[in-house]
């Protein structure tokens, strides 16, 4: 009787292990395939995910704007900043301004658009999907209590989440990538 019952049991996990392998096993080898980067940018997005319940907060950065620093001159300084890390603006949109906004509700958003045209091409050419990354944004973002946000889209899933990059395109993305942290936090502190 024991013998049938682990006979039985093993025969059950064979079918569960054949079954998975047919269901995911190609999957495991396309995974091999990825960027070495990919699954751990993949689960730092899903941990922000499950923090906060928030897909659009897991996919972004956020810089905190100094109190001292005006709404005008942060912007200056991301236009000022993005010629020396050659980034063209190639917008500058206010999307609106509520002068009686409550504490917790947007009171002001204003987008500067940024675009390295030599790299954007580059990606382009490699996939037309990375269009969908361009131009680069910073959003500032005033609250009726006064607090202020510079926010840009986190690029590490563009550079990591698929099949590596070749060499030269995951050269310049870093160069991208560097110029979409690093403007949003000088800025926020009011640097030039």
């Amino acid at each position: 009787m024991i013998k049938n019952i682990l006979a039985l049991i093993g025969a059950l996990v064979l079918v569960v292990v054949i079954g998975g392998y047919a269901k995911f096993g190609g999957m495991i080898s396309k995974v091999q395939g990825l960027d070495s980067g990919a699954l751990p940018a993949y689960m730092t997005m899903f941990t922000d995910v499950l923090e906060t319940g928030d897909p659009a907060y897991a996919m972004m950065k956020e810089f905190e704007v100094l109190e001292d620093v005006e709404n005008e001159d942060v912007i200056e300084s991301i236009k000022a900043l993005a010629e020396e890390y050659n980034m063209r603006v190639v917008g500058d949109t206010k999307m609106f301004t509520i002068p009686d906004a409550k504490d917790d509700e947007v009171k002001f958003v204003e987008n500067v658009s940024l675009c390295s045209l030599f790299i954007a091409k580059k990606f382009l050419n490699h996939s037309r999907y990375f269009g969908g990354f361009m131009p680069c944004r910073i959003m500032l973002v005033e609250y009726g209590n006064g607090t202020r946000k510079l926010i840009t889209m986190d690029l590490e899933l563009a550079i990591h989440g698929g099949t590596p990059l070749p060499p030269e395109m995951l050269e310049l993305a870093t160069k991208v990538q560097k110029a979409m942290v690093e403007i949003p936090a000088r800025a926020a502190e009011g640097d030039f």
